[in-house]
């Protein structure tokens, strides 16, 4: 059922849709982990590394949010459950407990890898459907890969 009508062909939508779906729960579940490594996070560079993650998960949110929100305006119902982001994201989980500094850096670059190469696949997959969804999905995409690239130089 679509409350809200949107602008583009069905067929469209339901791509577009789909995509805006698999990046909100990405979105979700990278919020999630870099927090739950935010709280666990031990070593030598415990600050500077709880503070990174922090903008993260700050990242995350608000991208998440752009997402929901052009997913509502195209009259799709965005679904951010547990169990929805449990079931669908792209991310290993991260062990329990604490975690050395390291393996922090590690977690991080590989969850931050997996969620840009799953959006990259919906930049593409946008490009006809809808370029405003794929300009969006751009954006986020840069500012994951500015992420990626900070964790990675931190295991220079």
């Amino acid at each position: 059922m679509y409350v809200v009508k949107s602008p583009l062909p069905d067929e469209d939508l339901k791509v577009v849709g789909s995509a805006l779906q698999g990046a909100l729960v990405d979105l979700v579940d990278l919020s999630l982990v870099a927090k739950q490594v935010h709280w666990n996070v031990v070593g030598p560079r415990f600050r500077s590394l709880h503070l990174q993650l922090d903008d993260v998960v700050t990242s995350a949110r608000a991208h998440s949010d752009s997402v929901a929100e052009r997913a509502s305006a195209l009259g799709v119902s965005p679904d951010g459950r547990a169990a929805t982001v449990a079931s669908g994201s792209g991310i290993s989980t991260v062990t329990d407990g604490w975690i050395k500094d390291g393996d922090a850096v590690r977690a991080l670059v590989d969850a931050l890898g997996a969620v840009i190469g799953r959006m990259r696949s919906r930049v593409q997959e946008t490009e006809q459907p809808d370029p405003i969804t794929q300009d969006l999905l751009i954006g986020i995409t840069a500012d994951l890969e500015k992420h990626h690239w900070m964790f990675q130089a931190e295991n220079g």
